[in-house]
């Protein structure tokens, strides 16, 4: 047990650490070249830098100090220790490319004409770089631990609060950046957005088949003989007529699915069949690199 808890452990710091280089690497090659902007704490260290030149590594870190004392205290330590984490590489990463960039190593990508290319990939890196930040349990600091707070204190949804900060900062910075920079701003934010919920929820994607028919158990052996998958058999009461009985439900690859229909109809014609999406699955017949996470 020890050793699994080492070896997801050590995955997870890898995922957080490649997630936050990937960020930071996005901000400084394709966002502040072109003086785009990005929201969040992030954000408002992009349009320090604007206003006053400040570096934006030391100056994301600097911002959120606080932001850990108060998490600290109100979230508690275990809330806490992946979004210290991911903070802390975030600027020491971001402190690395604008050393990198500054001493000539790597060349930002800047350009005056084709802006769009700009946004698509800078929220593209973003995007993955934030979804592996995420996906291991972390985040980027400031923005998450006051949408935190202010949910468990005052009821309003996280993304809502961290919606309102992002229009505020991204609004902000209309005083330093032309309305048009705003305006691919945005899109880069939505590609973004997207990109997240690819890398969290994973080009894989499972089934999950509730099934209710005659003689379960006879299915439930087909599909363990045929899919080599595993079945369980739920208990149930028809609303009508007051009847117990019994529902199958199954996960299968999305490869399966056809098949599966295919033998449920064979099984009973009349089965009434709900199939869901499945982000998380593990377990056998799941192999961990096959896992819809």
């Amino acid at each position: 047990m020890r050793i699994w808890q080492t070896k997801e452990s050590v995955r997870t710091w890898l995922m957080l650490t490649a997630g936050a280089a990937l960020y930071a690497f996005g901000l400084e090659y394709f966002i502040l070249p072109n003086r785009l902007m990005e929201g969040g704490v992030t954000g408002i260290a992009v349009l320090l830098h604007y206003s006053l030149g400040l570096p934006t590594g030391p100056t994301t870190l600097v911002i959120n100090l606080p932001l850990f004392l108060i998490g600290w205290r109100q979230l508690g330590r275990s809330a806490m220790i992946y979004t210290i984490g991911g903070t802390v590489l975030l600027s020491f990463f971001l402190w690395v490319w604008e050393r990198a960039i500054a001493a000539g190593w790597i060349t930002p990508f800047a350009t005056e004409h084709d802006h769009f290319l700009v946004v698509l990939y800078a929220g593209v890196t973003l995007g993955t770089g934030l979804g592996l930040v995420f996906r291991s349990g972390g985040t980027t600091g400031g923005a998450d631990i006051v949408a935190r707070i202010v949910h468990r204190w005052r009821g309003f949804s996280m993304g809502q609060v961290i919606l309102v900060m992002d229009f505020v900062i991204i609004g902000s910075s209309l005083f330093f950046i032309s309305k048009e920079k705003v305006l691919y701003t945005l899109v880069s934010v939505f590609i973004a957005s997207k990109v997240i919920d690819f890398v969290q929820e994973g080009a894989y994607a499972a089934k999950a088949f509730t099934v209710v028919c005659q003689s379960p158990e006879a299915l439930a052996k087909k599909i363990a003989r045929e899919l080599d998958r595993g079945v369980t058999l739920l208990p149930a009461i028809g609303g009508y007529s007051g009847e117990p009985r019994m529902m199958l439900y199954c996960v299968v690859s999305r490869f399966e699915i056809r098949k599966l229909k295919s033998l449920v109809r064979q099984h009973d014609r009349q089965a009434f069949i709900v199939i869901n999406d499945v982000h998380d699955v593990l377990g056998e017949g799941f192999r961990e690199g096959e896992e819809a996470t």
